[in-house]
């Protein structure tokens, strides 16, 4: 009986050891999405923080808001 056991437990270690290698992989892909994520969100940042500026710009030539700082 305690053969069956063992053999039980060497499975059951082989089938956690199994999924644990899948979320590995899935943990390195997520990672990398993420990462691609952040320098999209810093790209759009900048430029939202360059179109503020443009904006600025387009309104003192305007005469919409006072030159002086």
């Amino acid at each position: 009986m305690s053969d069956n056991v063992l053999d039980f437990l060497r499975e059951q270690f082989a089938r956690v050891h199994a999924r644990l290698d899948g979320l590995a992989g899935d943990m390195v892909e997520v990672k990398e999405r993420l990462g691609l994520l952040e320098g999209s969100v810093a790209s759009l940042s900048r430029r939202v923080d360059r179109m503020g500026g443009d904006l600025e710009q387009i309104k003192r030539r305007l005469d919409l808001v006072d030159s002086a700082p």
